[in-house]
């Protein structure tokens, strides 16, 4: 048996097809435009993430060096009032050694935080805020430095030095040398520093 659907029928069908097959591609567009868009959220996330965990060594990057412009400007703890105990009949030689990047930022043991910048120096015994001159005994250059830290704990060896220390009196390259230690009032301590600012001055 023979059935004919009218016309409109067929105009109809005709319409729901085309609909049919347009709307899929419209939403797998969409579906796409949407995943994508999560990813690039996620991406970014991530990214914001790793900035915020920088990790030690990297923000040692901006860090001035200790013979830069910038590190020569008095710090902190060369600005603080010399106030500390009077050691000044204090008399040591020795081997001394430093420490720097590994170290920076850490806590002293007066509180202070480490800064490898900064001139000062670790000492076993010497009464925390002290300030002591050491000397270089092969070429004479000397340094004024805040004990501030407990050490070395290493055999052999008196004092531990920061960085920039280290570098006033040329043991950075060697990493050890033989010094002498002198105790200093904290008269002494101020007019040493002031010799030795005017010093770095005057270069």
């Amino acid at each position: 048996m023979n059935v004919r659907f009218p016309s409109r029928f067929g105009t109809i069908a005709l319409f729901f097809a085309l609909t049919g097959c347009a709307v899929p591609p419209s939403q797998t567009t969409g579906s796409a435009n949407q995943k994508n868009a999560v990813d690039k959220t996620a991406a970014a996330a991530k990214a914001d993430n790793n900035k915020q965990q920088l990790n030690f060594d990297s923000a040692l990057a901006s860090m001035p060096a200790a013979d830069s412009k910038d590190a020569k400007k008095p710090s902190l703890a060369d600005a603080e009032p010399i106030d500390g105990k009077d050691v000044s009949d204090f008399r040591q030689t020795g081997r001394a050694s430093w420490y720097g990047r590994d170290f920076h930022g850490r806590r002293t043991a007066n509180g202070e935080r480490f800064n490898m910048n900064a001139l000062t120096a670790a000492h076993r015994t010497l009464p925390l805020s002290s300030y002591i001159k050491v000397t270089n005994s092969s070429t004479g250059k000397w340094v004024v430095v805040k004990v501030n830290d407990r050490g070395p704990f290493k055999r052999g060896r008196v004092l531990d030095l920061s960085y920039a220390a280290a570098k006033v009196i040329g043991l950075v390259h060697a990493g050890t040398g033989r010094v002498k230690i002198e105790g200093l009032s904290p008269q002494e301590a101020r007019d040493a520093r002031d010799e030795m600012l005017a010093s770095v001055s005057a270069k």
